[in-house]
This record gives structure tokens, C-alpha cells and sequence, in this order.
């Protein structure tokens, strides 16, 4: 008897979860829906809707009246249920942007808030300055601390999540040990850490041209460095310590010349575009700057002959031993070169080998980084709340 309690019990968890799951990625939806999506009785689904209301999951959101007899209630989730938090810290060099930009968005995905800081990370501990970073986002948007079900971390890296340990960062204080548990008790709640590019592949994956895609493989073109971000069939390979696309260190040089390395880094970071255009007469402050002033001149078109050959460098490598049907330029300088820089990558990769995957820009015109950041934030919390109820209920 009291294995079937609890088969019971695990039933009903099961039922709730699959409604919220449905109420989640449809929105409104009445019994007759549910009843339709999940294949549970009337009464299962009403008994699943109570409990999912008071406790304050789901919340009635309006009334059909298009049918005979009573008006449907139309049901969704309750969007103030939980929060979820995106972090994206940025090495920023001589670019003079924001070294961190936060956002914040309620169980539907609606954004509530969004902000920038420029902070000085010599100065100030990376602990002390993102707990204040999500407080300042907590009072813009009007939520308590206790609402922000998850954060998550996006950095210029890759992170340990064995040794909980950011690696191969720029910013001062993101390779402490430590460092994530410890902002993960400061806030009181989860703390996921994830590469920027691979954050910017998640983007892509969800609003980008990688929408359809059977996988692709995301070059990302950024002030500083650039980085490869590699999506199959949805999931992102990270490898064994998260450093899977740190791809600025390939190294580029014979192995009787060691005294000269060269890693492609070298070749497509962001001082190499600024000799670029150097070179070119090219005018620019930042790689960004360069890359837009010769976009603008119908003259650069050599600049770009030369960029597309040495970012085709790396591209060809990354094609030929992952052969992915799609190929998407990502980052401020990729789309600032636009149209035009890929047609010179595509000249220029057709001419280094007889390689056929397709390569597009990105159509994602806002922070792709921080919006992947809060798509994986936003799915971390949706999970932990359908396994919650599994929890409370088995």
C-alpha cells in the first residue's frame, strides 16, 4: 500500500509538472487545452490547476467566451513566480564600453530591467561588485531578493564547473578559486557560469539564423579576441573543463620555427584589426571603429580581402574537422563588416579549401551574450521549478 501512495503521489507531480510545462512555453491556456496537450481527464487537470494556483505557480489571466455555456477560464503562468538574472562581465580593453551589463526577466521571459556599469575590477572585488550589480538590478525592476531564482554569469573564459573556477580570463579576480560558491552564498541563490560565446550561440540558437539549424558553429569577431562556440543539434559542446572554442590560441607556425609562435589570435584578435587598418589607412580608435569606417568606404575593399583571409584561417580548420552545415559570424566586428565581410570570408574560405557549409552573419541586433545569458538563466529556473514540484509532491 504504500508503494502505491507513493506511485500516486509521483503521479500527480508528473501532471502538475507537464501542465506548468505546456502553460510555460504556450501561455494562456484553459482546461480544454490542457486536457488536449496532456491527455489527463477533466477532473486531473482541474485538481492539477488548483494546486498549481496556490502555489502561486499559475494564475487565471482572462475568460473565452467564444463557446456555448460558461466562459473558459484561460489559464498562465504566474509571471512574478520567479526571476531569473543575466550577468555579462566583458575584458573591455581599449573599447570603452560597459564592463558589465545586467538584465532581468520574469518567468515568461519578459525583460523587467536592464543596466550598465563601467567598474573597475583593479579596484574593486569581482564578490562586492556583482552582488551590488543585482541589487541595483533587484531596485530597477521592483523585485526582492527572494524572487531571483537563479543568476547567471557570463564571461569572457571558460568555467571549471569541477574545480568551480573561471579559466582563461582577462578580468582581474574572475580566476580566484572560489570565486563562484562564494557570489552564490553572498546572493543566496544558484549561480550558473557559462563562456560569452557560448551564451551568444544560446541567442542564436533562439532568436538567430541558427533557429532551424541541425547545428552550427558560431565564430565570434569581438573588440578584444574572438572565440568558436559549437552547437549540435542544441546542445553546446563545452568540453572537459569548459575551454571547448577558446580557438585564439590555435597556434599558426611550423614546428621547426617555435621561436616565432603565432596564434590566430594573432591574426584576428582586435589589435590585429587595428594594424589592419593601419596599414590600409583605415581610420579607428577601436577594431569596431576600424571595421565600421571600412564598411563605409567603397575603397576598403582590400582591408576586407585581407581580414576575410586570415579569419578564413581558422574557419577553414573548424569546417574541416566539425563539418557543420552552418557557419554564423557573430561579434561587433563581424557585424560591423556585415554583407561585405561575408562575402569576402566565403571568397576567401571557397579558395582555401573545397569546404560547403554555409556561412551567414548573425540577425541578432541586440547584446547576443546577455540575451543567451537570460535564456539560460530563465531555462535553469523553469527546470528547478517542475523539479520542485516533483520534489514536494513525490
Amino acid at each position: 500500500m504504500t508503494r502505491l501512495a507513493g506511485s500516486s503521489k509521483l503521479l500527480r507531480a508528473m501532471n502538475a509538472s507537464a501542465a506548468l510545462g505546456h502553460l510555460l512555453e504556450a501561455g494562456g491556456l484553459t482546461r480544454a487545452d490542457l486536457r488536449k496537450l496532456t491527455q489527463l481527464s477533466t477532473p486531473t487537470i482541474s485538481e492539477v490547476l488548483r494546486r498549481l494556483t496556490e502555489a502561486g505557480l499559475v494564475t487565471v489571466v482572462g475568460y473565452h467566451s467564444g463557446r456555448p455555456g460558461p466562459n473558459a477560464e484561460i489559464y498562465a503562468a504566474n509571471p512574478d513566480a520567479a526571476y531569473a538574472a543575466a550577468v555579462s562581465v566583458r575584458d573591455i580593453g581599449a573599447s570603452g564600453a560597459p564592463s558589465v551589463v545586467a538584465a532581468l526577466c520574469d518567468l515568461t521571459g519578459a525583460e523587467r530591467a536592464r543596466i550598465e556599469r563601467r567598474i573597475d575590477f583593479l579596484r574593486t572585488d569581482p564578490k562586492t561588485a556583482l552582488v551590488e550589480v543585482v541589487a541595483d538590478l533587484r531596485e530597477e525592476a521592483g523585485v526582492a531578493a527572494e524572487g531571483i531564482h537563479h543568476v547567471q554569469l557570463g564571461v569572457a573564459g571558460s568555467y571549471d564547473s569541477r574545480a568551480q573556477t573561471i579559466r582563461h580570463v582577462d578580468v582581474p579576480g574572475f580566476s580566484r578559486p572560489g570565486l563562484v560558491p562564494e557570489i552564490a552564498a553572498a546572493l543566496g541563490t544558484r549561480v550558473g557560469v557559462d563562456n560569452d560565446v557560448n551564451l551568444a550561440a544560446v541567442a542564436e540558437r533562439r532568436h538567430g539564423v541558427g533557429t532551424d539549424a541541425d547545428g552550427f558553429a558560431l565564430i565570434w569577431l569581438g573588440q578584444e579576441g574572438l572565440g568558436l562556440a559549437i552547437d549540435i543539434g542544441g546542445t553546446l559542446l563545452r568540453g572537459a573543463r569548459g575551454g571547448a572554442g577558446e580557438i585564439g590560441y590555435m597556434p599558426l607556425y611550423a614546428p621547426d620555427s617555435t621561436h616565432r609562435k603565432v596564434d590566430l589570435q594573432d591574426l584576428v584578435g582586435g589589435a590585429a584589426v587595428l594594424a589592419l587598418g593601419r596599414d590600409h589607412g583605415v581610420p579607428g580608435r577601436t577594431p569596431l571603429e576600424v571595421v565600421q569606417a571600412a564598411a563605409a568606404d567603397p575603397e576598403a575593399g582590400e582591408f576586407f580581402t585581407e581580414l576575410a583571409d586570415r579569419v578564413s584561417v581558422g574557419l577553414a580548420a573548424v569546417i574541416a574537422v566539425l563539418d557543420p552545415s552552418l557557419v554564423v559570424l557573430a561579434g561587433p566586428v563581424a557585424q560591423a563588416g556585415g554583407q561585405t565581410l561575408l562575402a569576402a570570408v566565403t571568397t576567401a574560405v571557397r579558395r582555401a579549401a573545397p569546404l560547403e557549409s554555409a556561412i551567414a552573419v548573425t540577425t541578432i541586433d541586440d547584446d547576443a551574450v546577455l540575451l543567451g545569458a537570460l535564456d539560460a538563466g530563465l531555462t535553469a529556473v523553469r527546470e528547478a521549478l517542475i523539479a520542485s514540484i516533483r520534489d514536494d509532491q513525490a
